[in-house]
């Protein structure tokens, strides 16, 4: 069995079985399934063991075209495919299953020797199969490939071992809390990407934390993914879906977070490059950060827009209707309908008003009639950035034009990396631009250079004690002690807790 270019994009697997997966009786595993053949397309590893059936029962043909299939690939796997942490890699006695010693030496082998070679070595040599390889790369094999042969795994290993060599590398002199310290005593161009972690301490949930995120409070809309509350093509159906749950992520205070004075602390220092905010609470600008230092990515509650005429009007403006539940109109559109060229109808021959029904196909009116062409009320929406719309020009713009070659220290707090485009610009920067990371849990598909975990505030404010500066916030106790604990088995992974008195 010939698996000595698996991962390096030109292996040919030559499998014995034959195995089909139907993607019309499979519902539930169909999504792994459009992972799993896509997997084997893009990396370039044709594995015939696996045939994919499209809905006229042929099998699936390439057409040729992989422009698109690393995005396709990593929606899939935000979708469908259970990602494992290094913390979930301490149990040694799970036989299907690497400890986190023997991910990290994989790791380090697979870079050392390169991935020809290292599949030689592993799966080809019989040292390891392919479906427990795949949790050194972070990958719990998917359920329903349970009890196939192990060539069935070899698409999806060559996606997780690629995925892994596209990572940036860790920078091995930046690892104790003091390093991270002078990091950001020394930079005088620091990116800060942020998200809505930064924002709960004020009561304002996040999106995807367990049983209090957003999104866990949504399955009594009976929507297929929560995201589609924030998909601008369900708005334009039913805007009453989003403003449903509007008023729960509604800015409703002028207060901010100390992790927000951190920030607004490193631009008086004149070390603050630019924070890009995910968020959507304009609470960076209520904190002083100048527009000119701030990419609100998603946009935010301080304009609104008309979905029909992109009439735009102060975001509190329709704070009311969001607060009473209501859908806001637009006056601009309101006001045209009240003028008088806005009031005429098209009239039957009888000179009598009559109002065509749109979707009536049963008519045996001989009378010809037109549809009513008045303008119509358009609803108005917040200037957030919904799935399905681009993302501000001037993300892109500073970003490519300006930052990229300006950085000298990223800091990420309060965010899980999980919506692109944003969760792209940590690896699309310099990778020997040091990295750090702060929020409650960590992440498994990027490699930060310094992990800090733990309330946000209690973090930011602990490093500012000690770097020597004056974080004076009302959230913050004067008299408060941090402690701070390494995580067993990581070098740069530290647990931020603060003293109860």
């Amino acid at each position: 069995m010939d698996v000595s270019q698996l991962g390096s994009g030109a292996a040919s697997v030559k499998a014995p079985g034959h195995q089909v997966v139907n993607l019309i009786d499979s519902d539930d595993d169909s999504d792994l399934a459009d992972a799993l053949l896509i997997a084997q397309r893009g990396s370039g590893v044709n594995v015939p063991g696996l045939e994919v059936l499209d809905a006229s029962g042929e099998s699936g043909e390439e057409d040729g075209s992989n422009d698109d299939w690393d995005d396709e690939v990593e929606s899939l796997f935000e979708d469908t495919l259970e990602e494992l942490g290094d913390e979930s890699l301490f149990d040694r006695a799970h036989p299907n299953s690497c400890s986190l010693e023997e991910a990290v030496a994989f790791r380090q082998q697979l870079r050392t020797i390169g991935p020809e070679e290292f599949c030689r070595r592993t799966v080809e040599a019989g040292t390891i199969t392919a479906k427990k390889l795949l949790t050194a790369f972070g990958l719990r094999p998917p359920p329903f490939l349970d009890g196939s042969p192990d060539d069935a795994y070899y698409g999806l290993l060559s996606l997780a071992i690629s995925r892994e060599l596209s990572k940036r590398i860790k920078l091995p002199q930046y690892n104790s809390i003091d390093d991270a310290v002078e990091l950001i005593k020394k930079s005088k161009n620091i990116i800060v990407l942020t998200g809505a972690g930064i924002s709960t301490s004020l009561g304002i949930p996040d999106f995807r934390s367990k049983d209090t995120g957003l999104y866990s409070k949504l399955a009594h809309l009976g929507l297929n993914d929560p995201q589609e509350v924030f998909d601008i093509r369900i708005f334009k159906e039913d805007p009453s879906i989003f403003y449903s749950v509007a008023r729960d992520i509604l800015p409703s205070t002028d207060r901010f977070t100390p992790t927000h004075a951190f920030i607004h602390l490193l631009q008086q220092k004149g070390k603050l490059l630019t924070n890009y905010s995910q968020n959507i609470d304009n609470i960076e600008a209520i904190a002083g950060i100048l527009p000119e230092k701030l990419i609100q990515c998603h946009g935010s509650f301080a304009t609104a827009s008309c979905v029909e005429c992109q009439y735009q009007v102060n975001g509190e403006l329709i704070f009311p209707d969001i607060k009473a539940g209501r859908i806001p109109k637009c006056d601009q559109c309101i006001a045209k309908l009240r003028a008088p060229a806005a009031m005429k109808r098209k009239r039957s021959q009888n000179g009598s008003e009559k109002k065509r029904r749109r979707f009536d196909t049963n008519d045996d009116s001989s009378e010809e009639e037109d549809y009513d062409d008045s303008p119509r009320v358009g609803v108005m929406k917040p200037d957030i950035t919904f799935f399905g719309e681009a993302l501000p020009d001037r993300f892109s713009e500073r970003l490519t034009n300006h930052d990229k070659n300006l950085v000298d220290l990223v800091i990420v707090i309060g965010t899980s990396l999980k919506v692109a485009p944003v969760s792209e610009v940590v690896p699309y920067l310099p990778a020997h631009i040091p990295q750090m990371y702060i929020s409650r849990t960590p992440v498994s598909h990027v490699n930060f250079d310094v992990d800090m975990l733990g309330d946000c505030d209690v973090v930011v404010a602990e490093l500012c004690r000690r770097a020597g500066w004056d974080l004076a916030h009302e959230m913050v106790p004067e008299d408060q002690k941090v402690e701070i604990k390494l995580q067993d088995g990581f070098t740069s992974r530290h647990l931020f807790s603060a003293i109860k008195n």
